[in-house]
């Protein structure tokens, strides 16, 4: 889809505000009962609230480039967290989804002011992703910590010593506020650096306004359990890359840890603090009304469910069990909204690209590219006769997942001589944490087949072979399963930064 092959239609404003790591489960109104998150558990009354959403991947910077593209990692290319570690190795400008058609770039070409306010994670921050006008952001990626954080601000570059949630706040208010009378609809992007979870980040010592309430939490809405053999297995495989800002030792000391799992909560206080100014805002300055609102995540986080910390990737063989694969998803669409509605469909936050040109009335001309994106349109209006399969595909590198209303399916990488993956399967009817493998049980072979059908359906549509890891194809600037790929595809396998030609026209 060419940028340029586009109709322009009247549109609303957009304002998408991602949080950084955190499953749909600690919210209040996904039934939380420890949390304190009054502004988001009001705004899923005045809006639209999906309990079936999730991620793409379970990291970062896949899914946001999901997000932003409409696309697979099979398709972007971006299959791991983009290692800032690293960047001294960057070339220089370079920005993952170079190349790409993404939503600043098609929203700016129809007239929209466009700006990212907070974390990036996909690229070089110092100079701006093509199509925001306005860019401000934090050095790290991989959030060190909520406060004394580098920020880059359109073209400036100086250090705040305050809470990051609160700076970019105050930040996307600011700017909400210049472009009250401005006669070009707005696209504010702003992804949260919080609540994040990981160390050192959720281990500092500094305190936030919202720590006493949760001092003496009994975090019971947290479940206990024991390290899983697979996190252990991953922390063997990934322990040597701890440095910089990277403990890897805390993917086995975080779970059942009070004081990380109540400063965690604490930060999703802070983020709740957030957008419910950014919801005062935009009601005193009467445009809620005319403003796409969205509010989601990258992706889950695990916090000890299943005896494991982190990320899908946090064990090995990588995982998408709920409490990783789950987001909170709630959307108003302006006056239009079917207050207090809620839906059971399963949908993927990737599917907000596509919403997002629904409901600005965009088109797209070139359909040359296959984008699992799907608008969220008729199910917002309640207009939905045919959601197609009623399913969601994921993929964590060497594990693909399809999960529907009845079951989820991990489908394994087998093309690797020294690594022997098995695949899982688990009724979430009936089994909803996830607990009994059935993949060896014949009564249910039918299903494993019906469903690895699916995935292998699925992805012949929507992969790029330069993207397509299972098939020779290559991650863009990180993988954490290098050994994995080494030994199925050659020696010679590494990440790139860029693919030989243009992505955007080989996309099929």
């Amino acid at each position: 889809m060419g940028v340029g092959n586009l109709k322009k239609i009247k549109k609303k404003n957009i304002v998408l505000i991602f949080t950084d790591n955190q499953q749909a489960s600690t919210l209040g109104c996904y039934g939380n009962e420890e949390i304190h998150t009054p502004n988001l558990d009001l705004l899923s009354q005045r809006s639209f609230t999906f309990n079936n959403a999730f991620c793409p991947n379970a990291f970062c910077s896949p899914c946001r480039a999901s997000v932003l593209t409409g696309l697979l990692p099979s398709q972007h290319g971006v299959h791991s967290w983009i290692d800032d570690r690293r960047s001294n190795e960057w070339p220089i400008g370079w920005h993952a989804l170079d190349g790409l058609n993404t939503l600043p770039e098609i929203l700016k070409s129809n007239g929209y002011e466009t700006a990212l306010i907070g974390k990036y994670h996909l690229g070089e921050p110092k100079t701006p992703m093509s199509g925001f006008d306005h860019w401000v952001t934090m050095a790290d990626g991989h959030v060190r910590s909520f406060f004394r954080n580098e920020i880059f601000e359109n073209g400036s570059n100086y250090f705040h010593e305050g809470h990051s949630v609160d700076f970019f706040t105050s930040k996307a208010v600011s700017f909400l506020k210049k472009n009250t009378n401005n006669e070009k609809p707005f696209f504010l992007y702003l992804p949260y650096p919080a609540p994040y979870g990981h160390w050192p980040a959720t281990q500092e010592k500094d305190e936030c306004r919202h720590s006493e309430r949760y001092k003496d939490c009994a975090m019971n809405s947290v479940p206990r359990e024991s390290l899983s053999r697979e996190a252990i297995k991953n922390y063997d495989m990934v322990k040597s890359q701890s440095g910089k800002g990277m403990d890897y030792s805390m993917l086995l000391r975080a779970p059942n840890d009070l004081d990380t799992l109540r400063n965690y909560y604490a930060q999703i206080s802070m983020v709740d603090d957030g957008v419910g100014e950014i919801i005062s805002t935009l009601d005193e300055l009467s445009l809620m009304d005319e403003t796409l609102f969205i509010f989601t995540a990258d992706h889950g986080l695990s916090v000890g469910h299943h005896g494991f910390w982190g990320h899908g990737a946090a064990t090995f063989p990588s995982n998408l069990h709920k409490a990783a694969h789950s987001v909170p998803m709630i959307i108003r669409n302006g006056d239009e909204t079917k207050i207090g509605q809620r839906s059971d469909l399963m949908v993927s936050n990737m599917d907000i690209f596509s919403t997002i040109l629904d409901v600005t009335k965009i088109e797209q001309i070139d359909d040359s590219i296959s984008v699992p994106s799907r608008s969220l349109l008729p199910i917002l209006s309640d207009q939905i006769t045919d959601w197609g399969q009623d399913a969601v595909f994921s993929e964590q590198e060497e594990t693909r997942v399809v999960r529907t209303q009845k079951f989820v399916y991990f489908k394994r990488f087998k093309d690797s001589k020294n690594f022997n993956l098995d695949d899982e399967l688990f009724d979430v009817e009936n089994d909803p944490k996830e607990q009994k493998n059935l993949i060896n049980e014949p009564h249910y072979l039918s299903v494993k087949n019906k469903l690895d059908q699916l995935l292998e359906d699925f992805f012949k549509i929507y992969s790029d072979s330069k993207a397509d890891l299972w098939n020779g194809g290559k991650s863009l600037q990180n993988s954490t399963r290098k050994a994995l790929w080494k030994n199925a595809w050659g020696d010679d396998w590494e990440p790139v930064y860029q693919y030989n030609s243009d992505v955007k026209k080989t996309l099929k």
